[in-house]
């Protein structure tokens, strides 16, 4: 992910989740160790769209949904996957056999924050650090089929948000996702999120 994606994932975690509209450049650039101008052209787009607005020393989200469309359309999850294999057994079992150190996404982190399905799924889509990447290709040897497990880099920060990616994050991810079923969850965390 790039640093404006971080940018944007951690306004958009204040905003849906603690309801916090209103942020400063400085706080931000402090809190990922990032310069100024980083956070302010990661305010380009959202604000050249009417997505934030900027005044005197900060800036305010005029509309989430809107910003979680344009982060939506800039994502690119494909870029960040680092390993993906066929993994005999289904996803409850694939999600079990998981070392304690990654991170769930898509299906399955809509599936364990809401302890529901909106539609069956095949595929199990976990965020690890690259450096940690042996121990699943250990358990999940590389194997020929119908890839079931993908591997999706984390950065650095991703971690802070628990065990599952922040509902913002998983928004995006399924977005861009491609099998059949990711408009349902799409349609169902939408209405978690945006109510």
């Amino acid at each position: 992910m790039t640093k404006k994606e971080v940018i944007w994932r951690e306004i958009l975690f204040q905003a849906i989740k603690n309801k916090k509209i209103e942020f400063t450049q400085k706080d931000l650039a402090q809190k990922y160790g990032f310069s100024l101008s980083t956070v302010f052209n990661a305010l380009k787009i959202p604000r050249d769209s009417g997505i934030v607005e900027a005044g005197g020393r900060g800036f305010k989200i005029l509309d989430i949904e809107k910003f979680l469309y344009l982060w939506a359309t800039f994502r690119n999850l494909k870029k960040d996957i680092i390993y993906q294999t066929n993994v005999a057994g289904d996803v409850r079992q694939i999600e079990n056999e998981m070392p304690v150190d990654i991170i769930f996404g898509g299906f399955s982190a809509y599936f364990k924050k809401y302890q529901e399905a909106p539609a069956d799924y095949d595929k199990v889509y976990i965020y690890c650090q690259e450096k940690k990447i042996k121990e699943i290709k250990n358990r999940f040897p590389s194997q020929k089929g119908y890839d079931n497990l993908i591997v999706l880099k984390a950065d650095s920060w991703l971690e802070n948000f628990g065990q599952i990616t922040p509902d913002c994050q998983t928004f995006v991810d399924l977005w861009n996702l491609s099998e059949w079923y990711a408009k349902d969850f799409l349609e169902a965390l939408k209405i978690k999120i945006l109510k």
